[in-house]
């Protein structure tokens, strides 16, 4: 056991000797994986921080909600010009569900609208404009940072008030203080009530709260929509995860009641579901990880076969001195150990500069607020693949070293 540990200290001592003799030549060896480490961890915080962007997002809307609506959100197989046919769903569909509904703990309907929103010289453009109700706060896991929700009373009345997003108060209000002021939408004031904590949902699009600003849904109606051309959704909240199922049941029953559909006729509705949203999400997210894998994988394959024609071109030059080990009593095993030990070495110096490269590139990215997150896995990570790469890639040089002939190594010139 001490001629194994003494060997592996000997192997180390001369592996590191021999990178110090050569630093041009490691420095070079070393880029291929710095590259290839930098590529795999960006890469894997870049995805785990989509992933959980997507999931925040998803968990901002509530994980027990319905939407119905017109169109099915994710269901191929309804033709797209069928379901563009139906009736749309209306503020009389929704009273009247409601009315009838018996299971669901909030319900509150929905409209959709694209417009500038201004303050003073400030303006962003394409913003969702939610027209909702006050009980749709009920519906969602939002919290606020300022203010509230609109009340029942501003509600009802189509008052001129407004929830701002995160990201929509932080574009109009750099400087902060976006309560009781005025926004222009469209044209039109409306007086800040509330502003929505940030859900940091970057990649969900129009469905991200901190990019939307909600009105009461009078409002929609009366100055962006038409309330008799355009579509309604209803949000039904179930009572829990458990009740989900028991809660669709009861709306399908119930707004086939409400639509007038005879026992044979097809649902001219959809009732979708968070775990379609979930489904699309995880098959997007998995697109990216393969993709990422390949690029990565091509990344580090190069750097393996760099440092595996440098490890060659090593024992090449160090035959003699690998004969002469072998004459004074040098086993094959430790000629073999200091050659992969020479290999690791380079690759984990060269997975801790990619990995600092990867840290920093991580906080330049993070800027331009994409998600990222770098946290113990990809340091983890960086050390294996940087492990596992050098040993892989010292191998063959270190088993042709190894089976040197002294004789013949002694003779070479």
């Amino acid at each position: 056991m001490k001629n194994f540990i003494f060997e592996i200290k000997e192997g180390l001592l001369i592996s590191l000797k021999a990178i110090r003799a050569n630093k041009a030549r490691s420095v070079l060896t070393t880029l291929g994986i710095i590259i290839g480490v930098a590529s795999v961890v960006l890469m894997s915080t870049a995805i785990k921080g989509i992933d959980q962007s997507f999931q925040q997002g998803v968990a901002s809307l509530g994980s027990d909600n319905l939407y119905i609506d017109k169109w099915a959100w994710f269901d191929n197989d309804i033709p797209w010009w069928e379901m563009r046919n139906r009736k749309n769903i209306t503020m009389e569909d929704f009273k009247a569900y409601k009315d009838l509904a018996k299971l669901p703990i909030s319900v509150a309907p929905s409209a959709n609208s694209q417009r500038t929103v201004k303050y003073q010289e400030r303006s962003v453009q394409f913003v969702s404009i939610t027209g909702t109700d006050y009980n749709y706060i009920n519906t969602t896991n939002l919290s606020f940072d300022e203010g509230r929700f609109f009340s029942e009373l501003e509600s009802n009345g189509g008052r001129s008030v407004v929830v701002l997003g995160s990201e929509i108060s932080k574009k109009l209000f750099p400087q902060g203080g976006p309560m009781n002021q005025l926004v222009k939408i469209g044209g039109n004031r409306f007086k800040v009530v509330g502003v929505l904590e940030e859900q940091g949902s970057w990649v969900m699009g129009n469905w991200n709260p901190d990019n939307q600003v909600y009105v009461p849904i009078q409002n929609i109606f009366k100055y962006f929509v038409s309330r008799h051309s355009n579509s309604i959704t209803l949000n039904v909240r179930a009572e829990n995860s458990q009740m989900v199922e028991a809660t669709k049941e009861e709306a399908l029953g119930i707004m086939r009641r409400v639509r007038g559909l005879k026992y044979n006729e097809k649902n001219d509705f959809s009732i979708n579901q968070q775990e379609g949203l979930l489904t699309n999400i995880n098959q997007t997210v998995g697109v990216i990880q393969i993709a990422g894998l390949l690029i990565t994988g091509l990344a580090l394959f190069v750097g393996a076969i760099g440092i595996m024609n440098i490890m060659f071109v090593s024992v090449k030059e160090r035959t003699r001195e690998i004969g002469i080990r072998k004459a004074i009593g040098a086993t094959r095993r430790t000629i073999l150990g200091q050659f992969i030990s020479e290999s690791a070495i380079i690759c984990l110096i060269g997975g801790m500069i990619g990995l600092a490269v990867a840290i920093i590139g991580s906080m330049v990215i993070a800027q331009f607020d994409f998600p990222v997150t770098v946290d113990i896995d990809a340091v983890i990570l960086a050390f294996t693949i940087s492990l596992i790469t050098g040993i892989l890639s010292g191998l063959a040089p270190a088993y042709t070293a190894a089976k040197l002939d002294p004789v013949d190594a002694l003779r070479y010139e």
